[in-house]
C-alpha cells in the first residue's frame, strides 16, 4: 500500500495538478491539506473519476484536511479530540482495508503554524501539539497499524532547513515546538523519510517568495509518522521534489511511503 501527504494549498487551484500527479504517483491513499473549501464545493469529480473515494473535513478559505482512497474507507471521524470548542479543521481520521485484509489507521493532519511567536497563536499550536501529543498515544495503545500524515509545520532538526540559524526563532523551529515533536517521537512512532534516508537534505516546502525554489531555500515540515506495527512493513519512502516546480505549484511537495498492508 502507497500512502502520500500533500498540503495542496488550496484544492481548487491545484485540481488540475492533482490528477497528473494521482495518476503519476499511484497512491493507494493519500492525505490533503489546507484544501481551503467547506465540503459540499470541493470538487470531487476529477478524483473520483481517477478511481478515489473522497472524505473532507473543510472550512471556508482557511485550513481543511482531505483523506483520498483507492480502498475502502471505515471509522471516518473529524477533529482532533480534546477541545470542543476548537472550531478549525486539522484533523480527519478513518481505517483502511488493505488487500489482504489488514487495516491501517490513516491520521491526515494540518498542525497549525504557529506564528507570530510569542504570541496567541503559538499558544494555540503548542496546545494543539499537547492534544495531538495524547490522541497518539491512545492510538499506540491499541498495538495496531497506524500512520500520521501532514503538514506538521515542525522542522525537527537543523538537517531539515538550509539555514537552521535562519529560523531560530520562528515557531516552526522554536526549541519549545522542537521539544514537544522529540516528546511525541520518544512515543514509539518512526519518520518514515528518515528511516529510509537519515542523512542529508531532504525538503518538502519553499516559500513562493524570495526565489526559495530556485535557490533551494527549503525546509522539511511534512511528515509520516509509523506506529511500530506499520513501520516493521515499511518498504520505501520519499519526496516528489519535481512537483514544485510545476506550472502554478503549492509551496509543499507529496510525501510518500509504501508498507507491506
Amino acid at each position: 500500500m502507497k500512502l502520500a501527504t500533500w498540503n495542496v494549498n488550496g484544492i481548487k487551484a491545484r485540481i488540475d495538478a492533482l490528477p497528473v500527479w494521482l495518476a503519476q504517483a499511484e497512491p493507494d491513499v493519500v492525505v490533503l491539506q489546507e484544501i481551503k473549501s467547506v465540503d459540499e464545493a470541493v470538487p470531487r469529480a476529477p478524483l473520483e473519476a481517477a478511481g478515489y473515494t473522497v472524505e473532507t473535513h473543510g472550512q471556508k478559505g482557511f485550513n481543511g484536511v482531505a483523506i483520498l482512497s483507492k480502498r475502502p474507507l471505515e471509522s471516518v471521524t473529524r477533529g482532533l479530540p480534546g477541545d470542543e470548542s476548537d472550531e478549525q479543521a486539522r484533523w480527519i481520521e478513518a481505517t483502511v482495508t488493505g488487500e489482504d485484509g489488514g487495516t491501517l489507521t490513516v491520521c491526515g493532519l494540518y498542525q497549525p503554524n504557529g506564528n507570530p511567536a510569542p504570541g496567541p497563536k503559538y499558544d494555540y499550536k503548542l496546545g494543539w501539539m499537547d492534544r495531538m501529543a495524547a490522541r497518539a498515544a491512545a492510538l499506540l495503545a491499541l498495538e495496531t497499524p497506524v500512520a500520521m500524515l501532514g503538514d506538521y509545520n515542525v522542522i525537527p532538526q537543523a538537517e531539515d532547513a538550509y539555514d537552521a540559524q535562519a529560523w531560530e526563532e520562528d515557531a516552526l523551529y522554536r526549541i519549545e515546538t522542537r521539544r514537544r515533536f522529540r516528546t511525541l517521537m520518544a512515543q514509539g512512532w518512526t519518520d518514515a523519510v528518515r528511516a529510509v534516508d537519515p542523512v542529508g537534505e531532504r525538503f518538502t516546502f519553499w516559500d513562493y517568495q524570495g526565489g526559495a525554489w530556485p535557490k533551494n531555500r527549503g525546509i522539511r515540515i511534512d511528515h509520516i509518522l509509523l506506529s511500530p506495527q506499520a513501520a516493521d512493513r515499511l518498504g520505501s519512502a520519499g519526496i516528489d521534489r519535481d512537483v514544485r516546480s510545476w506550472e502554478k505549484p503549492s509551496d509543499h511537495v507529496p510525501v510518500w511511503c509504501t508498507l507491506a498492508v
